[in-house]
């Protein structure tokens, strides 16, 4: 099979195409055939060198792809050869061919074609675990969205506004700004001009969020705790802004609020299964309807992944870069 390898880690010009060994399906796995596959921050650091496969994950980069089975293995019930499917990844998504666990596939949503499928499986998995089961947001609530136009940025907007909470995001443009907005932001702050603990404060009578979903990790780590309301619940699922920070453990105490860092690509396939399954039921109906759709900001041919990776880096996109892979 023909996949996108790191050779060596560096800029996105270590990424290299080669004809690889094909992939299998396992006990339990299915073998999907990628129609596509989508680009995510994770990946950069994994080309970077900071941020390797787990223990028995494919050794290329792509944490979420769409296409079709191709083949079943040991065990394997309630999916049959040709089902069009997408599917939440440890790795490998680059790639003709990969090994998926049943237990993390999807079906392809009525209404969303199979390649634009491919943007859904990271952030949607990523958004419901962290916002709506483990910082358990509430209808009424507030919601600070760091990167508020980013694939994740985007699909947590759309489903908190869905489930009835008011949405905060901070995006780097006015461009960002207009887009965010539409899609159901009550306010986009611009961070480069405006302070955002302020502006949450302000939208807020001064109260504060009750839950944020960060991105930047150490560089945000005081503020976001300031911009915590009473009984507020900071979420860190990324690292761009550095990995050590220092915690004011008396304002903590104050609010009576907490803070939660957590990855998705590392936990057991029990765990990825259950949030799997809790995206399908809680989601999947939304999507179908048309309330909450993929964001889609360009698709590339799998051998313009180091275009894709520049593309990424600049942050001029809105949504998600696919890579069209068959």
């Amino acid at each position: 099979m023909r996949a996108i390898t790191l050779p060596s880690h560096g800029d996105a010009d270590v990424l290299t195409a080669a004809d690889v060994e094909d992939a299998v399906a396992g006990p339990g796995e299915v073998l999907v055939e990628v129609v596509a596959t989508a680009v995510n921050r994770a990946d950069i650091m994994q080309r970077r060198g900071f941020y390797p496969p787990p223990p028995g994950a494919s050794p290329y980069p792509g944490l979420e792809c769409s296409g079709r089975i191709a083949a079943l293995g040991e065990g394997v019930t309630g999916w049959s050869v040709g089902d069009e499917v997408c599917a939440l990844l440890s790795g490998g998504g680059y790639a003709e061919l990969v090994a998926v666990p049943v237990g993390q596939l999807l079906p392809v949503p009525a209404g969303v074609s199979i390649i634009e499928a491919a943007a859904l499986p990271e952030v949607v998995c990523t958004v419901w675990s962290n916002v709506f089961q483990l910082a358990a947001l509430q209808t009424g609530e507030v919601l600070l969205v760091h990167g508020g136009t980013s694939g994740i940025g985007t699909m947590a907007i759309q489903l908190a506004t869905r489930h009835g909470a008011r949405v905060l995001c901070t995006v780097g443009s006015p461009e960002k700004a207009v887009r965010a907005e539409a899609l159901g932001a009550e306010r986009a702050i611009r961070y480069r001009d405006e302070d955002f603990v302020k502006a949450v404060r302000t939208a807020t009578g001064g109260r504060g969020a009750d839950v944020a979903l960060d991105n930047m990790g150490a560089s945000y780590l005081a503020r976001n705790v300031q911009a915590l309301a009473v009984g507020g619940r900071l979420v860190v699922i990324g690292l761009q802004g550095g990995v050590k920070g220092e915690l004011d453990l008396g304002a903590l105490l104050a609010k009576r609020a907490s803070v939660h860092a957590t990855s998705l690509r590392a936990r057991p396939a029990a765990e990825k299964a259950a949030i799997v399954a809790a995206v399908l039921a809680g989601v999947w109906p939304a999507i179908e309807a048309g309330e909450v759709r993929p964001i889609v900001d360009r698709i590339l041919p799998l051998s313009a992944a180091a275009e894709a990776h520049r593309v990424m880096e600049g942050s001029t996109h809105i949504g998600k870069i696919l890579l069209a892979v068959s």
